[in-house]
């Protein structure tokens, strides 16, 4: 019983319309064990940093339960950088700078340790390196999950086409759905996306929810009306993390289990945004969190009587 997360362990600096932070820590990775740990431990990380990633980060995730012997720290070398400015919509935004650093040249080994893990998270990274995860594995975890994006679909196709034959849950958002399948309609899409290997289809469409299709299944999941959003940059992350998270603590893998993993996914993320990077994960309460799944449930929870005329 155990969850693996890969992806990177980063610095971003970030500018949206109500405010800028300095170089803070990100990540898909560092996101997606802050909110995993919520609901399940321990958390295997897969990784990469260099010598200026700070020591203190890593034994706060060590705290939580995310084990880190299968990150790498490359000493004389540099973590991977981000800089990005949102617009006023928060949804839209301009890369300003990115240096790969060390995840340019990421070669992930999977420790004997982290063999037999239930679920296998695969944050956005090159296709190449998820796949090289799976591969790895002695034993195909009971769920692999993928998060990826349209930069991979531009110039890594092929092997993002390889590793979606590997994978039971995909997660993109509406625009990635729309360009990985070729389909405007977000119902065809999914039909072609799952033609190509998952299961399991979650697409994210920020403020306005999330969607969830298997088979002939569809589910809508609400976003929460927020009154501050400060900084979206995790919340993809943070909802990967809390709904794998959510998943490995239940096992129950079915469609409606998927869709409590989404409501749970979409809580988590909601509380991300509410500050700069990682700050409001760190400061989260268990009650604080079940609290605002109620809320989700009561948003989407109500009777109706037919009339009948």
């Amino acid at each position: 019983m155990a969850l693996i997360v890969v992806g990177s362990m980063a610095f971003d600096a970030i500018e949206t319309p109500f405010g800028k932070s300095n170089k803070i820590v990100g990540g898909a990775a560092t996101y997606i064990a802050w909110s995993a740990s919520n609901f399940t431990r321990p958390v295997k990380q897969i990784s990469v940093v260099g010598g200026d990633f700070p020591q203190d980060e890593l034994d706060m995730l060590a705290a939580r339960g995310v084990q880190m012997e299968g990150v790498q720290i490359k000493k004389d070398k540099k973590s991977f950088f981000w800089s990005g400015r949102y617009h006023m919509d928060m949804n839209t935004r301009d890369t300003l700078e990115t240096q790969l650093n060390v995840l340019g040249e990421f070669e992930p080994v999977v420790p004997e340790s982290y063999q037999g893990a239930d679920i296998l998270m695969l944050g956005n990274l090159s296709p190449a390196v998820q796949m090289s995860v799976i591969e790895q594995l002695g034993k195909r975890p009971k769920l692999t999950v993928l998060d990826t994006m349209n930069f991979w679909m531009e110039t890594a196709l092929p092997d993002l086409e390889k590793v979606l034959k590997h994978v039971d849950v995909l997660l993109v958002n509406d625009s990635e759905a729309r360009q990985l399948s070729a389909q405007y309609s977000l119902v065809r899409a999914a039909k072609e996306i799952m033609k190509m290997g998952p299961k399991y289809l979650v697409i994210k469409k920020g403020e306005h929810g999330a969607l969830l299709f298997h088979a002939d299944h569809v589910f809508f999941a609400p976003a929460l009306p927020l009154e501050d959003v400060f900084d979206p940059t995790g919340a993809g992350d943070t909802f990967a993390g809390g709904f794998a998270g959510y998943l490995d603590s239940t096992k129950d893998f079915s469609f409606e289990g998927m869709k409590s993993a989404i409501i749970v996914g979409s809580a988590i993320a909601s509380f991300c945004v509410e500050k700069f990077g990682t700050t409001r994960l760190k400061e989260l309460k268990r009650q604080e969190i079940d609290e605002r799944i109620q809320q989700f449930v009561e948003l989407v929870n109500f009777d109706i009587s037919l009339v009948n005329k």
